[in-house]
């Protein structure tokens, strides 16, 4: 269940809740959900019932205590817990690997997804300088991912280069009519045309936005063209290449991948890779909450790296021969690379079998 999702299920909670008569007040349209703090428990906490309270005439924790049984019996839900003045807090229904891995490959690309759209609007407005529209377009591929729909602009028509090198987009320029919040990272030093499409993206991309990118080759950012493990790109885009290769080698050996138990005693574990792809549609929410793709690109280096450790126990080794476990363990490899491509297209780089 993504954050969105469980959004959606605490509205309908508190929407019987009053169905029910036990809370007269209008339920809000959104409701945030994130992780909890200090002192709070389970998977996510949400403060509506803090929110709603005054308006219900009720105590935050009465309105919680009214919330928290219809929200436990929804479906992925495994408990609601009430800590402080009236935190709900909620822990989701455990889903085995086998599950995660199916669902990782029914949705494809587009696990993590929100469908269909929330209806909800967003205005990105960039300066002109290079950084700052390769960030806002990536933003606008990320909550897009989610549901919203975007609308970029410019201070100015931005460097046809820009959009013919950098598959960068934008919807208008000039100055808006009305101050807009824009996205201001730490301009590039240098001009990162010279990198390439995947190359300068990322250099921009990965950063976080107060920190310096490196575009100049002489302060290393000739590191993003290198193939080697220095390099998080690389190590990106070769375990997706990786995990193409090992289903033709696969292919090759007589079998394919199917979903199943993923045990736990395998060596090297798998359980650093699970808990890449299960957390994979909570960082494109917070992604796109905070029009923060770095949170994206360090994302996929997590899951890359676990992968790349995770591979050689994928395929039968020596004369031993394909198994059940082999095909449930090439499905967690190819559902790595699912997330792994689908990652770097919203990030507007390219993901290729062969590297």
């Amino acid at each position: 269940m993504t954050p969105v999702e469980l959004s959606r299920t605490v509205l309908r909670a508190m929407r019987h809740a009053v169905d029910a008569g036990e809370l007269s007040v209008a339920v809000p349209e959104t409701v945030g959900v994130e992780r909890p703090r200090p002192g709070g428990c389970g998977d996510y906490a949400t403060n509506v019932a803090l929110q709603v309270a005054r308006a219900a005439g009720r105590t935050p924790r009465q309105v919680a205590e009214a919330v928290a049984p219809r929200l436990a019996a929804e479906d992925g839900i495994a408990g609601v817990d009430i800590t402080g003045p009236g935190f709900l807090n909620i822990t989701l229904a455990r889903s085995p690997a086998e599950a995660l891995v199916r669902d990782v490959l029914a949705r494809g690309r587009r696990y993590g997804h929100v469908h269909p759209d929330t209806g909800q609007l967003a205005q990105l407005h960039a300066p002109r300088e290079v950084r700052a529209l390769v960030v806002a377009d990536a933003a606008r591929r990320i909550l897009r991912s989610q549901g919203t729909l975007v609308r970029l602009t410019c201070d100015a028509a931005p460097d046809p280069r820009w959009v013919d090198v950098l598959g960068v987009r934008v919807d208008a320029y000039g100055i808006p009519p009305q101050p807009l919040a824009g996205l201001r990272p730490v301009p590039a030093p240098a001009d990162p045309l010279p990198l390439g499409r995947d190359a300068a993206r990322w250099a921009l991309l990965h950063p976080a936005a107060h920190d310096h990118p490196r575009t100049d080759p002489a302060h290393g950012g000739d590191l993003h063209l290198a193939q080697r493990e220095s390099n998080p790109l690389f190590r990106v885009r070769y375990a997706h290449a990786r995990c193409r290769a090992l289903s033709r080698n696969a292919a090759a050996l007589g079998f394919d991948a199917h979903p199943g138990d993923v045990h736990p005693h395998d060596i090297p574990h798998p359980q650093a890779l699970l808990a890449a792809l299960g957390d994979h549609p909570a960082v494109l929410a917070a992604a796109a909450r905070h029009r923060a793709p770095d949170r994206l690109a360090r994302h996929l280096v997590v899951a890359a790296d676990a992968l790349l450790a995770y591979q050689h126990a994928v395929l039968p080794r020596g004369d031993e021969k394909p198994s059940a476990t082999h095909r449930a363990r090439l499905a967690l490899a190819e559902a790595a690379g699912t997330v792994l491509a689908g990652g770097l297209s919203l990030l507007g780089i390219s993901a290729p079998a062969y590297l």
